[in-house]
């Protein structure tokens, strides 16, 4: 027995140092250094040859207590057994690239699954990461019979050395200067090719320093609203906006957008948005998708699939298949604001531009496909603050056209009109976009944001509870008609808001009441001359579809010129009316709490009380109780809004929202850590921008 034992302890050593060697899948003749993992393959014959040599008849023991140390004692002492799994593994290795040649050594790995996985030497690459997940064991090392599992993990490390070096390849043959720090799931290496990151790369070389300037013009611009100053239409580009110019025109596609459906660019969103019956469908990177890394590409492979008709999904709940419908709704894609990076790429050494990120790698490998089949690769720009943006946007269509060999304004970009500034400079924007201009969007939950962060200092400018804050109010009004009057007179198209409102299934009365918020919303939109809207479930197709087909005449409104419409800057800046309750103080503290609880994991839209949140709506709770603390606004009730009042509350919807979602739920959650950025954004000396960007902070220490 003693002996049995210190045998047993030696192979594993052996075993150890082996599975160390395995790892990085690096080829013969790398150009990185191979110091160790040759040591450390070498080691094991001398010290482990002996005792399988004195001991041949050990084996078939091993084999039926611990199939996996079994399988790593060929490894020792070269037997006719262990000779062809090396070579399978080879086999998988050179078919995936030449240069996995020293993958003979990777067949060891499955048999002596659990210890090295666990307990890894060193890994250079996050290739290195990724091979040792995908061979990490169930927790209980050896309980599985002793034949099954052997043939499964030598299947699993066949696929996973095959991914190690088509991903090790990448890596190899990244361009100068750029640095991968996302891991590289199976199918990545399809989505980053070296070529494609040349083109981002390029993007962000060239564009990068003017994204910044800009970003110091909006810093700038903050500091003089601080001190009092108030927006006001620009005068020195009064030409523009008196001007007789129009905008070049639509693509075919593009004329009819009567119902719009958004969503993140999750496969089987992007599936049902696409069937949905709505004539666009706007796949989000932005405000809809949390900015995971496998969310990012995942996205991209999914959009990659719909363009290609390929897509498909199955419900692993109920094994429905989910398929493209061979009639579908237009593809447009809203990549990430200027204001964001992307940490998990580097280029020469900073954070690429997240725009770039998700706009580039879409535009690249798409663009061919779209084309061919009569449409185009069409986007909608967010929370722009100047024509100045707008015009960074046009500068980078047109590079990329003429890189691609793209015709010049077969891109077309609508914007979100979401900020209060680019309110003052609609025409402008138009203009800047001209050759790729598909019309303005009424980002209204934004737009309301937008309006408490810019003037955050000024008391005069608190607004009353979110829910008083509806576009019937003459702030709102006055936005949403300037919007349209402004497009109709460049020949493009006015798209409105997001109805927040989702079908309620389980409560009939609840549901009609919703829908009916719904129909009035829809019913507005179109009487007022936009040609089109936005939802947010395909449940709501029908009900949107019948209100803009009762007013419009045909596929759009762009007749209606709205000559009317006149809107002053006092009209743009007077906030409505209203009360600011507790019960919407409670309100802005539980949504802010249960959609960032959802963003921490992975998820970017979340149904809270029978609305759809993103984090618009999050912001715009956060920013209310900041700007509330900050000027000591007044309840209905008398008291008054302090630090300590709203701790005392958030501790009290805390309590509540566990007991709504049970003790478990709430424990295995990130409900906590949700509270305590909120707490730390509400509480903070100067007002945060965006709440995704201490929010991104988070996840990228996790």
């Amino acid at each position: 027995m003693a002996a049995k034992k210190n045998k047993s302890k030696t192979s594993q050593t052996a075993a150890r140092k082996a599975a160390g060697t395995r790892v990085p899948p690096k080829a013969e003749g790398s150009s990185k250094p191979a110091g160790k993992p040759v040591t450390a393959k070498a080691a094991p014959p001398k010290k482990t040859a002996p005792k399988p040599t004195a001991k041949p008849a050990a084996k078939p023991k091993a084999t039926a207590k611990a199939p996996a140390k079994a399988a790593a004692r060929p490894k020792a002492t070269p037997k006719p057994k262990a000779a062809p799994k090396p070579k399978a593994a080879a086999k998988v290795a050179t078919g995936a690239k030449p240069q996995a040649a020293s993958k003979p050594k990777a067949a060891p790995k499955p048999k002596v699954p659990a210890k090295p996985a666990t307990r890894p030497a060193p890994q250079p690459t996050t290739l290195a990461i990724m091979a040792a997940a995908v061979l990490k064991p169930p927790s209980p090392p050896r309980p599985a019979p002793k034949t099954v599992p052997l043939v499964q993990a030598h299947g699993v490390v066949k696929a996973a050395a095959a991914r190690a070096a088509v991903a090790e390849a990448l890596l190899d043959r990244l361009p100068p200067g750029v640095v991968l720090k996302g891991a590289l799931k199976p199918g990545y290496e399809q989505i980053l090719t070296p070529e494609a990151l040349a083109f981002v790369a390029d993007l962000e070389r060239r564009f990068g320093p003017r994204r910044a300037e800009l970003l110091k013009l909006r810093d700038q611009r903050q500091q003089r609203l601080d001190r009092g100053e108030k927006p006001d239409f620009l005068p020195e580009t009064a030409a523009i906006r008196d001007g007789d110019w129009t905008v070049a025109p639509l693509p075919r596609d593009l004329i009819d957008r009567r119902v719009e459906i958004t969503g993140p660019v999750d496969r089987k969103m992007i599936i049902n948005a696409l069937n949905s019956g709505a004539k666009v469908f706007m796949a989000d990177f932005e405000d809809c998708t949390a900015p995971f890394w496998t969310n990012l590409v995942d996205g991209q492979i999914n959009l990659r699939d719909a363009v290609r008709g390929q897509i498909k999904f199955e419900d692993p709940a109920t094994s429905r298949l989910y398929r493209l419908n061979p009639e579908h709704a237009v593809l447009m894609v809203r990549p990430r604001g200027w204001h964001l990076d992307e940490a998990h790429l580097l280029v020469d050494g900073r954070p690429i531009t997240a725009a770039f990120f998700d706009f580039g790698l879409y535009l690249f490998h798409n663009h061919r496909r779209l084309i061919s089949r009569g449409s185009g690769p069409y986007f909608y720009l967010p929370k722009l603050e100047s024509h100045l943006e707008a015009r960074l946007w046009n500068d980078v269509f047109v590079h990329a056209q003429d890189v691609l060999g793209i015709e010049r304004g077969r891109i077309k970009a609508t914007v979100l009109i979401e900020t209060i500034l680019a309110a003052f400079e609609m025409d402008e924007i138009l203009w800047e976009l001209r050759e790729h201009a598909a019309g303005l969007n009424s980002g209204r939950w934004d737009y309301i944001f937008s309006y408490i962060k810019k003037f955050a200092q000024d008391p005069d400018c608190l607004l009353p509870d979110r829910a008083v804050v509806t576009m019937t109010t003459p702030m709102m009004r006055a936005y949403s008609q300037l919007l349209i009057k402004t497009c109709h007179r460049r020949e493009v198209h006015a798209i409105g808001g997001m109805a927040a409102q989702i079908p309620i299934k389980d409560d009939a009365v609840a549901n009609g009441m919703a829908m009916v918020k719904v129909r009035a919303d829809k019913e507005r939109e179109a009487n007022e001359g936009y040609d089109g809207t936005w939802i947010a479930h395909p449940g709501l197709v029908p009900i949107a579809r019948v209100e803009f087909e009762k007013v419009t005449k045909g596929p759009n409104q762009i007749a209606r010129k709205r000559q009317d419409v006149h809107v002053t800057a006092a009209d743009l800046l007077t906030p409505p009316p209203g009360a600011t309750t507790e019960a919407g103080l409670r309100l802005n503290l539980t949504i802010g709490i249960g959609y960032l609880e959802a963003w921490m994991r992975g998820i970017g839209c979340v149904p809270l009380f029978h609305l759809m949140e993103d984090v618009a709506t999050a912001e715009i709770s956060r920013a209310q109780v900041w700007q509330q603390i900050r000027h000591g606004a007044r309840l209905d009730d008398g008291n008054k809004v302090s630090k300590g009042l709203v701790r005392q509350l958030m501790k009290e919807e805390l309590a509540r929202i566990e007991r709504l979602v049970g003790p478990d739920r709430f424990a295995s959650g990130k409900y906590q850590d949700a509270a305590r950025v909120l707490r730390d954004l509400i509480e903070a000396d100067r007002f945060v921008e965006f709440l995704t960007l201490p929010a991104y902070d988070w996840l990228m220490k996790q």
